[in-house]
């Protein structure tokens, strides 16, 4: 895919990894529509940012977790752009919790916003592109998935899901629409947490002995969405760290 011209929905896009893959996509020739909950200043920077150079760039409010938003939110980007291409499913929730922590409340908040907002969200995208048009979407998951390990047991089986999900809807989508994922490790710290943090993390745990970025991850959504030919495929972004 040509992404010049294309019209992009970006879900969390108004701070750390979809606030760089909206601005990467603007750069890349797409317009793009900027779902954010509670971020409207960073939305509103980026839109700023991208109309600024000459793309078209709507901040749309929308809280994931409530079913029929996701549907909604879908359909206001393509009528504020004049139709939809792109799919990046990047919104979510991390929180800590095993089976003696995990509360009902945080089960079921991660759910919502971490699987079934990209299913409705793919669901309305699909439905949207008629018997004619093709498209793109691509997962933002977790490459920690790929190994079983303690803590965060709700927010694991969320992203476990959602790449399975992106393979099952490869399978259903083809050919007109390919689904991917990218699976990232340790690119940025946590909310709350320092620079330092996440480099004592990547110095003992990742391989390559540093923390990504953004930089990486963005490079991939980008490849994933301009090949034709890659699909059902979840791509680790993580410097070795769950080989």
């Amino acid at each position: 895919m040509n992404l010049l011209g294309r019209k992009a929905l970006v879900t969390g896009a108004g701070v750390r990894l979809g606030r760089a893959i909206a601005l990467a996509l603007g750069e890349a020739g797409c317009d793009v529509a900027l779902q954010y909950r509670e971020s409207r200043l960073g939305a509103d920077e980026v839109a700023h940012t991208l109309t600024s150079s000459g793309r078209r760039a709507v901040p749309l409010r929308a809280d994931l977790a409530d079913a029929p938003s996701c549907a909604r939110v879908v359909e206001d980007a393509r009528s504020a752009l004049g139709g939809l291409d792109v799919l990046v499913n990047n919104a979510g929730i991390f929180l800590p919790g095993d089976l003696a922590t995990t509360t009902l409340e945080d089960w079921e908040s991660q759910f919502a916003l971490n699987l079934r907002a990209p299913f409705l969200l793919c669901q309305a995208f699909a439905r949207g592109l008629g018997a004619s048009g093709d498209g793109k979407i691509v997962n933002v998951t977790d490459a920690r998935t790929g190994r079983p390990g303690p803590g965060h047991l709700a927010y694991r089986l969320t992203k476990s899901a959602l790449s399975e999900l992106t393979r099952l809807l490869a399978l259903e989508l083809a050919p007109r629409v390919t689904v991917n994922a990218v699976a990232p490790g340790a690119m940025l710290p946590p909310p709350g947490a320092g620079e330092e943090d996440l480099a004592r993390r990547a110095a003992s745990s990742v391989p390559l002995r540093r923390a990504g970025g953004t930089a990486p991850v963005v490079a991939a959504v980008l490849y994933l969405l301009r090949d034709d030919f890659v699909t059902g495929v979840v791509l680790p972004v993580d410097g070795g760290e769950y080989l």
